[in-house]
């Protein structure tokens, strides 16, 4: 039963960490653009002008 009491603080514990690592994270703004990631995916890194399907190909 002793061991129920261990394991219910290192928990509790962990938990803290991870809510202020959380909290930290809010607050330095890793979650401030929610747009741009999701659009920029429709884009292509750089045009291919003289027709190579290869990009860092020179001929």
């Amino acid at each position: 039963m002793n061991i129920f009491y261990l394991l219910i603080g290192v928990s509790l514990f962990a938990a803290l960490i991870f809510l202020g690592a959380f909290i930290w994270a809010v607050r330095t703004g890793q979650f401030d653009d929610n747009e741009t990631p999701a659009r920029r995916i429709l884009f292509d890194d750089e045009f291919i002008e003289n027709g190579d399907t290869e990009p860092g190909k020179n001929k």
